[in-house]
């Protein structure tokens, strides 16, 4: 199954006999926020329009428990996620799509956790709320209440230990901005740098301008180039579980299965006692 789908095919399946549910996920990483400013607001934009049917989801309260040793994004309790997909329509024989504003990343958080609890079909619109060229609407979804029960371990997962020693025995990607994989900049983790061993792999570059992938064989070429290759263990990390995911996504669609080490960096750099390497080097 693709991971991903077109506007044009969710447009299709929506007018079809056996419509997916749609999750609106739109979230930013908003570094203002960091320094106090007011973060971005997924359920105002929701409200203001969404896909006929889209029932907003809260990436920070709904995919995520609340931020502490664990990263700023750990695993949501899974009754409360649970609960919210419950809430959104979600039932275990039907297919669900996942939208944000575009980046793709938080959809990709959505997607992850769905298909991590044994959820079979779940797909994130190519592009995002941008590439869709139907209709909006503001009227709040009324959805009947779905009976998915999330059964963890349907994806590979990383804690801390199983991340360092991945970077040793197979690939750990960082899917951070390269500065700060270097260690030159770190706007928001106590430190800068990067889990010794692991190899730089921008997030950004797995897509175009348009926020849509690169086409599976680029990305397949791309992940090969960086040492996926040769039946080699992935796995895959970022500043706190998000944009990681869409690295997953972009893996999966490349035909490369991928772990996620969810706490990330804002988890790794929480320990003063965890090595950190610096520079574009690896080690």
């Amino acid at each position: 199954m693709n991971a991903i789908i077109s506007a044009s095919e969710l447009a299709s399946a929506l007018a079809g006999p056996r419509p997916p549910v749609l999750l609106d996920v739109r979230w930013q990483l908003s570094l203002a926020a960091a320094a106090g400013a007011a973060p971005f607001d997924g359920r105002a934009a929701h409200a203001a329009g969404h896909i006929p049917g889209a029932v907003f989801v809260d990436l920070d309260r709904e995919l995520a428990s609340a931020p502490g040793g664990n990263g700023r994004h750990p695993l949501p309790d899974i009754e409360v996620f649970g609960a919210a997909m419950r809430r959104a329509g979600v039932s275990a024989d039907r297919p669900v799509v996942v939208y944000d504003g575009g980046q793709g990343w938080a959809a990709a958080r959505a997607w992850w956790l769905l298909r991590w609890t044994g959820h079979p079909d779940v797909r994130v619109l190519d592009g995002g709320l941008a590439a869709w060229e139907g209709p909006l609407e503001t009227a709040v979804p009324g959805p009947a209440e779905g009976d998915f029960s999330p059964k963890p371990g349907a994806l590979p997962l990383l804690d801390a230990d199983g991340a360092a020693a991945l970077a040793r025995s197979g690939v750990l990607f960082d899917a951070r901005a390269g500065e700060r994989y270097r260690g030159e900049v770190e706007p928001i983790d106590p430190v800068g740098g990067h889990i010794p061993g692991a190899v730089s792999a921008p997030t950004t570059e797995n897509a175009g301008p348009d926020g849509r992938f690169l086409p599976a064989a680029e990305l397949r070429a791309r992940f090969t180039a960086l040492g996926a290759a040769d039946g080699r263990h992935v796995g895959v990390y970022c500043g706190s579980g998000v944009s990681a995911a869409h690295e997953v996504l972009a893996l999966a669609v490349a035909g490369i299965p991928a772990a996620l080490y969810i706490g990330s960096w804002s988890e790794w750099s929480s320990d003063p006692s965890r090595p950190v390497a610096v520079g574009p080097d690896p080690q």
